[in-house]
């Protein structure tokens, strides 16, 4: 009965991939149902197979490998179309944009679908039921994400480890083996039940599954240990900096006007509500001075020094032009009350479209800009600095760049602590901001430092060195949240990727040893 129906090439090739890839969004926040995942890796696992065998008899009219190709993109199309949808929203606030979000709608998740058409296109002839393509399958989707992760610009997100974000306990591994180990380990485990499809005995299926729980046991009891004694490190920890996270929840708008900016000034300061006396750090989101430079809003200067003492710091997000005037920047200043800047870093990962136009001289000859605010594209930062002041060693993180693992493994050994501002209103009231957030737990995990949140229309918080949010405000929040936050130095952090190749590398040995097996 189950295999008639699957003998229906059309839903086969594409209506039950696409449900199977739109199912996935489910897994990761705002939902966090991780347990669709043990379904569909499976299922997609069996399918893929299955369709390797009725290419040559009920679907022989077709090549096989193409019919794998459409699955793939099938498949890829339904989970980048369902887990970033949102990214059309940005297309809204510019009427001239408005006309490419149906083009949106179907060329992003297709293009990004290729990472799935071309690995089962590969893998597909290879698999069978059997546990060598167990393996080899993990290895495939492991290697997949790790190259979108990596070309051209990168794009590391919704990888299938961030379905665990909410298991604070669980994740703590990837301190240890980083980002994309922990990744392939989380698809090892999505792929055990596909066991049940094996013409093996009962014992071994059930024996096989056991396995799950005592992967997720081992490591709740690893995670569990490191937290409680980190809790206890932080108990007697000294070196602590005040710090205020503002979240003011503005309306994103373009061609703000110089009454409006100001206006939008005395409201941070009233959500900052500034103690003179006391030794802060304020941190405002990116874009609350949108369209605006520091040299037009350093005009302001007045107000910074009526209503901040020489006790603070306010750290914040703006457009900043070179001394040349060549050179346009989306940057994190740090300034003081006479509002001189302290710090300054100049984003390094730009958004494609977002900040910067590709091949922007072509483009531009057809009227495309980028999305953000204003002609031409930013430029890109020189280099990853840190930003060093008191007893602060800060990681700044602009938006986008939160979700990339390698500004981590690369930062300065002495950082004690992570600064990620945003512009979150650029998704709407959609899951992109839930998406979004959920990438800055892992960051701290893998830094094994704090970090503060300040995000627009976003998840504005302040979360521990081990992952776990010790104080938030939600989108539709404005106000602050205020906490003296423990200086904690990387003691332990993944430097590289190296434990990934090394899964790698024994996934495809082991693939090999037993594949000779069963064919002999």
């Amino acid at each position: 009965m189950f295999e008639k129906f699957l003998n229906n090439r059309g839903l086969t090739l594409f209506v039950i991939p696409f449900i199977l890839g739109s199912l996935c969004v489910f897994s990761f926040q705002p939902f966090n149902y991780t347990i669709i995942n043990f379904l569909v890796l499976p299922i997609l696992f069996y399918l893929i197979i299955f369709i390797k065998k009725k290419s040559k008899s009920v679907y022989r009219k077709k090549p096989y490998k193409k019919n794998l190709f459409i699955f793939g993109t099938a498949f890829g199309y339904g989970y980048y179309l369902a887990g970033i949808h949102w990214i059309t929203n940005s297309l809204t606030f510019d009427e001239s944009f408005k006309i490419l979000i149906p083009i949106a709608l179907i060329l992003i998740p297709l293009f990004l679908s290729l990472f799935f058409s071309i690995l089962i296109l590969i893998i597909g002839p290879l698999l069978n039921l059997n546990v060598a393509s167990v393996f080899l399958f993990s290895v495939g989707l492991a290697l997949s994400d790790y190259i979108r992760s990596k070309i051209l610009t990168g794009f590391p997100w919704n990888l299938w480890a961030y379905s665990y974000s909410w298991a604070t306990e669980i994740i703590q591994i990837s301190n240890k083996i980083g980002l994309f180990a922990f990744n392939f380990l989380a698809i090892s485990i999505f792929i055990i039940p596909s066991i049940l499809f094996f013409k093996i005995n009962l014992s071994k299926k059930i024996i096989s599954l056991l396995i799950i729980p005592l992967i997720f046991f081992i490591l709740f009891i690893y995670g569990n240990h490191t937290i409680n004694q980190n809790k206890e490190k932080l108990l007697v920890k000294k070196e602590k900096f005040n710090i205020k996270v503002i979240s003011p929840n503005f309306e994103l708008k373009y061609d703000l006007t110089e009454k409006e900016i100001t206006k939008r000034l005395y409201s941070l300061i009233r959500y900052s509500d500034p103690n003179k006396n006391l030794k802060t750090l304020f941190v405002w989101p990116e874009g609350v001075f949108s369209g605006y430079s520091y040299r037009e809003i350093s005009e302001l200067k007045k107000i910074f020094q009526k209503n901040f003492s020489k006790q603070h710091y306010i750290l914040f997000g703006i457009n900043k032009i070179n001394e040349e005037g060549n050179n346009y920047y989306n940057s994190l200043v740090i300034v003081n009350n006479n509002m001189e800047i302290i710090q300054e870093y100049k984003k390094l990962k730009l958004v494609p479209f977002g900040e910067f136009l590709p091949f922007e001289s072509l483009l531009e000859k057809f009227g495309i800009k980028k999305i953000t605010e204003g002609y031409g594209s930013f430029s890109k930062g020189n280099e990853q600095k840190n930003l060093k002041f008191e007893k602060l060693n800060i990681l700044p993180l602009i938006c986008y760049e939160i979700i990339f693992p390698e500004l981590i493994q690369s930062s300065n050994q002495n950082t004690n602590l992570i600064i990620n501002i945003s512009e979150d209103g650029w998704f709407g009231k959609s899951i992109g901001p839930y998406q979004h957030f959920s990438k800055g737990i892992f960051r701290a995990i893998e830094q094994d430092t704090f970090l503060i949140r300040s995000a627009n229309k976003g998840i504005s918080a302040i979360i521990n060195n081990k992952g776990e949010i010790v104080k938030k405000l939600l989108p539709s929040e404005s106000g602050n949240i205020e906490l003296d936050v423990p200086l904690t130095k990387n003691d332990s952090k993944n430097k590289n990727d190296l434990i990934f190749f090394i899964l790698l590398f024994t996934y495809v040995l082991i693939f090999y040893i037993y594949r000779d097996k069963y064919e002999k």
